[in-house]
Order: structure tokens, then C-alpha cells, then sequence
């Protein structure tokens, strides 16, 4: 979902028997496409590509790129990359990120040693990690069945204000936002368009 410029929705996952695990993610807009329309895609889980190497490591490319297959998802400003990582024991994921790009890898199943120096990191645990010209990527390995989150992005190095749910440039474009929440004024996503394909950035 791009909220842009404000959209009343309400988030109803369903499932049918078992344990649901759910991550929200927010990527900020830069300020010129803060107050477009808002648009929401749906994707079925289907259409996201995974590949599956020689070591039974699998992974769902949701945004960016991998080993060579491109993501479900691609936005041009902050250019993201949204893995999910599934790694049997003994197998080891590595691969380059974009130069410039901020990093993090979040751990929700087992235990995942990162780097060359093997730092553990545990299941409910977030590396940050570094993305400078002198680093090479991402080296992940796990010596147990492991589950976890890898995200780049592009840094937009615009100021940010946060107010709730709200985020914007400037105090005064916050104090907006929330005026025009208070007063009705935020959009909604019609149930016929939910399949909309528009990209914004």
C-alpha cells in the first residue's frame, strides 16, 4: 500500500489454522510524491519469485534483485531490496548490496551468524549492517534451520517528522496531516481498485 497523501484502511489478514507471522514495513516517500493519490496492490503469494539453491537455501525475492531474479516489487528512488531468507542448517547466503544503500537483517526463526567474524544473531534480533564502498555485502550462514528478514534501501536524506501514523517533512506539514485526518479529508481505496498496478517514484 503507498498511503501518499493519507488513506483510511483497515489491515484484516486471514488465516485459516496454524500461526501467522506479519512484518510491517514503512518506506518513506520522497517529498514530491508525499501527496499523490494513495494506490494499493495486491500480490499473491504465487507471484513473488523464490529460487532455491544447491544447499536448500530458499529465498522469496519480494523487492529488488538476487542471484540474478528480480522482485515483485520495484520502486526507483529508494531502490529496495526485501529478502526473505529461509536457510537449512550448514547453508550460507551471500550476496552484494547496493553501494550507498542502509541495510538491516532481522532474525524470526533460529539463529544466523553474520559477516566473515560469524556475529549471532537470534531469533527477535535486528543487525544493522554496513553498506560503505569497502564492504563486499552480505554473508549470513546459520548452523540451524533459520528464517530471516534482509532490507536495503537507498537513503532519501530528506528531513523526517513523525506523528503517529503520520510522516512527513515539516512540523507544519504534520499539523496538516493531522487536520485533514481529524476533518475526513483522507482518502480511501474503493474495494474494486484494490488490484490497481500503478507504482509511484
Amino acid at each position: 500500500m503507498t498511503a501518499a497523501r493519507g488513506v483510511v484502511h483497515s489491515e484484516m489478514p486471514e488465516q485459516e489454522n496454524g500461526r501467522m507471522q506479519g512484518f510491517q514495513l514503512w518506506l518513506n516517500l520522497p517529498a514530491r510524491d508525499k501527496m499523490r493519490a494513495p494506490m494499493y496492490r495486491d500480490i499473491p503469494a504465487g507471484e513473488i519469485p523464490v529460487f532455491t539453491d544447491a544447499e536448500g537455501l530458499r529465498v522469496k525475492v519480494i523487492a529488488g534483485e538476487s542471484r540474478g531474479v528480480a522482485g515483485a516489487v520495484s520502486k526507483r528512488v529508494t531502490e529496495p531490496v526485501f529478502l526473505d531468507l529461509e536457510l537449512p542448517a550448514g547453508s550460507r547466503y551471500a550476496a552484494p548490496l547496493p553501494p550507498g544503500h542502509n541495510a538491516f537483517v532481522y532474525v524470526y526463526e533460529g539463529v544466523v551468524n553474520v559477516g566473515d567474524r560469524g556475529v549471532p544473531l537470534a531469533k527477535g534480533r535486528m543487525g544493522i549492517l554496513t553498506t560503505d564502498p569497502g564492504a563486499d555485502g552480505v554473508v549470513l550462514a546459520a548452523a540451524e534451520p533459520s528464517r530471516a528478514l534482509l532490507l536495503a534501501g537507498a537513503p532519501l536524506n530528506e528531513p523526517i517528522v513523525q506523528y503517529g501514523p503520520f510522516v512527513m517533512n515539516t512540523a507544519a506539514e504534520i499539523r496538516q496531516a493531522v487536520e485533514d485526518g481529524a476533518a475526513g479529508r483522507l482518502g480511501a481505496i474503493p474495494p474494486r481498485n484494490l488490484a490497481a498496478r500503478e507504482e509511484i517514484e
